[in-house]
């Protein structure tokens, strides 16, 4: 099974293209993960110079988050994900619903996926994200009791900071979660928050390793069941994921370092 690591284009947006590229290619990632332009020749424009350099791309969507009336979100979700399966990634990774939809709401966004998914041909995963439809465990485990073809995307760091734990009491929950994953977002995060300020500091030790063994499963299930490839995305962000002095708004650590640094435990880890 190949793994295939993935640099967030979050975080570096105020770098040129080429700058940001350049940056892929010299930290040695196998790939790129971000929103692209709704302009089509801005659109087309990344993802050649992406496939010029020898990258792989997920395409992500998350601006949906800018609309609460469920009409226009179900709109700007289907204007999105079609922008972005144009582009003929290896998948889209999507924030998809609210918490405070109805159940029926957020199952008629997942149909609108679906629907799009299997017209264009490109896979689309739901990303594990706060304030969505899968926010809480409790939120998404209904949805796949019914949809046992979801397919997601753990970055369980959100998990931790909805439920004020690192998920310990939890295992029966995520061994229902583990075989619909799809994609992983390797960031940390802790009991207060999705995002620990440097995953290597002795004080995270426990969140490290509790994130790791997630990840871990979900790894040992995919070659189980002889899937050919997995993808990982570390998406350690900018400020206010970075934590910051107060006063002064200086970043306790650099995001890009972080997700360099994890990428390199990723590779040890798990291509061995």
């Amino acid at each position: 099974m190949s793994v295939l690591i993935f640099a967030p284009h979050w975080g570096s947006a105020h770098l040129s293209r080429e700058a940001f590229i350049a940056r892929v290619l010299e930290a040695g990632f196998d790939g790129v993960e971000m929103s692209l332009p709704m302009d089509a020749s801005e659109r087309d424009a990344w993802t050649r110079a992406i496939a010029d350099a020898g990258l792989h791309l997920i395409a992500q969507q998350w601006e949906t988050v800018f609309h609460s009336d469920f009409a226009q979100h179900k709109q700007a979700l289907a204007d999105l994900l079609r922008n972005a399966c144009a582009a003929r990634p290896l998948f889209v990774n999507t924030h998809t619903g609210k918490d405070f939809y109805s159940y029926a709401q957020n199952a008629e966004l997942l149909d609108l996926a679906d629907e799009i998914a299997a017209r264009t041909g490109v896979p689309i995963v739901h990303e594990i994200h706060r304030s969505r439809f899968s926010g809480h465990p409790m939120l998404l485990l209904p949805y796949l009791a019914q949809r046992p073809q979801l397919a997601l995307n753990a970055d369980l760091s959100h998990w931790c900071c909805a439920c004020e734990s690192l998920l310990e009491d939890q295992a029966h929950v995520l061994e229902q979660v583990y075989p619909h994953v799809r994609h992983i977002h390797a960031r940390v995060g802790h009991s207060q928050g999705p995002q620990v300020n440097d995953f290597r500091a002795p004080e995270h030790a426990a969140a490290l390793q509790q994130h790791l063994s997630w990840w871990d499963a979900i790894i040992h299930q995919q070659r189980a069941s002889g899937k050919q490839q997995i993808t990982l995305t570390p998406e350690f962000g900018p400020s206010p994921y970075t934590q910051t002095l107060p006063y002064t708004n200086q970043v306790v650590s650099d995001a890009w370092e972080q997700n360099v640094a994890m990428m390199q435990l990723l590779r040890a880890r798990y291509q061995g």
